[in-house]
């Protein structure tokens, strides 16, 4: 078999089938291909593909309903005619009896790098068509905070994140880096809708070579490529804002502040100084203060101060850092602490969030639109926060606070999943567990028999994108990529467009859903988008068939200036999309919601989770649920670069090793990782690379729930959100907070019982 062009979130590459087994190739552009790459070959045919519609032995038995066997219950193999009917009947019986707004189209958008078989876009154009809409939700699990944040003070995401060319700033400009959070290699490595260059490992590397310094704030020390000169500072987790005021204080102090650049483009700069200097709550931010919560030395705080404001400082803030209690305040933080140093729009100087986080963020913005499928209406008004998914299934009808208003949660009756593990991304798996056994019914459409399959009443099993044709394309990255067909599809799979067109036929709706075109037409009317504005730009449009038979199409880049730089040069002619068109280092918007979890300028909130609290009597290690580097969130966890992170087939956890010899525990050995909403076992790595007092065990191990008689129940393959808090960031956002919690660990005897992801 030929060479076949395809695409996925961690990198575009080649395919061929050889002797039945898959061969993957990197595209030949990108400079640092991802690993990631590697879990790709054995999954079409792993164990834990799904053959046959499934349906849930109880809800054959007894009907629709609220039912705790889900997750513990029976599956029948029934073929799919017989499935399509009963699930289109209930779909018709749902909408009948309680309308459209009682249906949740659940989907979180990672299953394909494809922009046609992009499940969430399937599922929510078929749900608009063909039953009138459905209950969303809006914003990240990943940025879900700060998206909620940012328009407040800056702009929106997709303009602070998209619409500048930070790396190029990285490279070329910056003298000093300072990375709150880090800027991750594993985190770079993956973007949604694929990513064709890699860019963050050169640029860092560029930019070291050249002579810029790098300071790494993080408890982790590979959140910066271990091999650099790089001033680590470990502060303790969940205090990155008290370290930033600190330093913001000796700013001022010193009077090293750029008073000209508040004063122009800034307002309420005087509120939040009143507030630094203690002159409203009789705290002084001091070095000295900033100190004692943190961990890092009076003295290196006040040198960094100096450093910043003597060099081009770039100040970027992770992800991460907002997916905790209080998560809006290091990002808010991180912009006023750069824009007191008046850099922000300088090249290589300024505020930078996201970079690091996701691979295509910090490239240049993209000059022509991308293949889109249109959604259709919903007519359906309401919506949750992602984050707050078991909230709305085990409270409906209650109320709760969101960006300056007053929602109700909803009542669900039927949740359709396509193309998402929330058993993966939500908090407080337990919690999600009772959700879950709420609604009447639970539809998933998965190639995997993931946790979220178990907890399901229909289960449809679908294909994996190397089973389909489709386009690949992500904004910021400049190739859409003609993800060509590698095999059929594996036992009675089929794609979410075929399913949902045989639904909408069942339910009068096919030519509304369909417009009368199939997969192939899809993609040329899709592509005709791009190659319409290609063409009225006066640039080479090839046609579908051209694109296709390349199998890729090299996309022109934005000349426009970003969005901060813009704004520099004039800020009345390029005012942000700010209430006050400024930056808002004190907004009246969001002091005027009384928030005292988020009030009206970046404060110090001591969260419930953390080293310097109570709680920490209890579980004296800070639990850092960071993202893995084997894999893309929980995707093909079986994957074989997935397993080479593990340690006997369980997540590896991170331990210092003086914590590991207090408790008895050496390299290698299984653990008990605990506290008071759950357990998993892990397999313990020792490392000095981690600050004394935390552990890491990253995300995205498959939910296994096991009772063992010696220890109880756990997650026996090491899933840390069976620990993690289920609520939101504040009630600004009502972000994720599953970063950061307090744990304990203990050693065990290694079960009999062994980790496999799909079981």
């Amino acid at each position: 078999m030929e060479w076949r062009s395809h695409s996925s979130h961690w990198g575009a590459f080649s395919a061929r089938v050889v002797n039945d087994r898959i061969e993957i190739a990197p595209h030949p552009q990108d400079p640092a291909p991802s690993p990631l790459l590697d879990n790709l070959a054995a999954s079409a045919r792993h164990s834990s593909r799904i053959l046959k519609p499934m349906v849930r032995k109880g809800w054959l038995e007894n009907g629709p309903g609220p039912d705790s066997r889900r997750g513990k219950d029976e599956f029948v193999p029934m073929e799919w005619p017989v499935v399509l009917d009963l699930l289109s009947d209930e779909l018709k019986r749902i909408v009948s009896k309680h309308s459209p707004a009682a249906i949740f189209g659940g989907s979180y958008g990672w299953s394909s790098a494809g922009r046609f078989h992009h499940a969430q876009s399937q599922v929510h154009r078929f749900l608009n068509t063909s039953v009138g809409g459905y209950v969303r939700s809006v914003n990240t699990y990943s940025n879900g905070t700060a998206s909620v944040l940012l328009p407040h003070v800056l702009g929106t995401l997709e303009e602070v994140t998209r619409k500048n060319s930070a790396l190029s700033d990285l490279r070329d400009h910056a003298e000093l880096v300072v990375a709150f959070g880090g800027l991750p290699i594993r985190n770079g490595m993956v973007s949604g809708g694929g990513n064709s260059r890699h860019l963050l490992p050169d640029a860092i590397a560029t930019a070291r070579a050249r002579g810029a310094e790098f300071v790494l704030i993080s408890p982790i020390r590979d959140d910066l490529p271990p091999e650099m000169e790089t001033q680590w500072l470990a502060a303790r987790p969940a205090t990155d804002t008290a370290l930033m005021l600190g330093l913001a204080y000796t700013l001022v102090e010193q009077g090293l502040h750029d008073r000209a650049f508040l004063d122009r483009y800034c307002t309420g700069y005087q509120a939040f100084e009143d507030y630094l200097r203690g002159r409203t709550d009789g705290v002084a931010k001091s070095a000295a203060w900033a100190a004692e919560i943190t961990g890092i030395a009076e003295h290196d705080i006040r040198t960094l101060a100096g450093r910043m404001a003597e060099s081009r400082t770039m100040i970027t803030v992770s992800y991460s850092l907002q997916r905790s209690e209080h998560g809006e305040q290091p990002v808010w933080m991180g912009l006023t602490l750069a824009a007191m140093l008046g850099q922000i729009g300088l090249d290589g100087g300024g505020f930078y969030f996201g970079l690091g986080s996701i691979g295509n963020v910090g490239k240049p913005p993209l000059g022509v639109p991308l293949p889109t499928l249109p959604q259709g209406t919903n007519t359906v008004a309401e919506y949750i926060p992602v984050a707050r998914l078991a909230d709305m299934l085990l409270g409906p009808g209650e109320t709760y606070q969101y960006n300056g208003k007053t929602l109700t949660y909803p009542n669900i009756r039927m949740v359709y999943w396509a193309g998402g593990n929330p058993f993966h991304h939500h908090q407080n798996l337990r919690r999600l567990e009772q959700a879950f056994s709420r609604p009447d019914t639970i539809v998933v459409h998965e190639p995997f028999l993931t946790a979220t399959t178990r907890f399901a009443d229909i289960v449809l099993p679908a294909t994996i994108t190397m089973e389909r044709n489709d386009i690949g394309a992500s904004a910021n990255d400049p190739n859409i990529i003609a993800m060509k067909k590698i095999i059929d599809p594996i036992g009675e799979a089929r794609d979410d467009f075929a399913i949902f067109s045989e639904l909408a036929q069942r339910l009068g709706t096919a030519e509304a859903f369909t417009e009368g075109r199939s997969v192939d037409e899809w993609l040329r009317v899709m592509y005709s988008r791009t190659r319409d504005a290609l063409d009225a730009k006066g640039l080479p449009a090839p046609d579908f068939d051209t694109f296709w038979d390349d199998g890729e199409l090299a996309l022109p880049l934005s000349q426009a200036p970003g969005l901060l730089s813009a704004f520099r040069s004039d800020p009345q002619a390029h005012r942000l999309k700010t209430p006050s068109g400024l930056i808002e280092i004190s907004s009246e918007t969001v002091a005027g919601f009384n928030y005292s979890d988020c009030p009206g300028h970046p404060s110090w909130i001591e969260p419930t989770e953390w080293l310097g609290g109570a709680r920490a009597a209890q579980f004296p290690l800070q639990l850092i649920a960071n993202q893995p580097p084997g894999r893309l969130h929980s995707q093909l966890d079986f994957g074989d670069n997935s397993q080479r992170t593990k340690v006997s087939g369980r997540e590896r956890l991170r331990l210092h090793p003086v914590d590991a010899e207090r408790r008895g525990i050496a390299d290698g050995d299984t653990v008990r990782v605990f506290n008071d909403r759950g357990a998993c076992l892990a397999g313990v790595v020792l490392s000095t690379g981690q600050r004394p007092g935390t552990a890491q065990l990253p995300t995205g191990a498959w939910y296994d729930p096991q009772d063992l008689s010696e220890i109880g129940r756990v997650c026996i393959n090491g899933n840390p959100n069976v620990l993690t808090q289920d609520i939101g960031s504040s009630r600004l956002s009502q972000g994720c907070s599953g970063q950061l919690v307090l744990v304990e660990v203990e050693k065990i005897a290694a079960p009999d019982i062994a980790a496999d992801p799909g079981r």
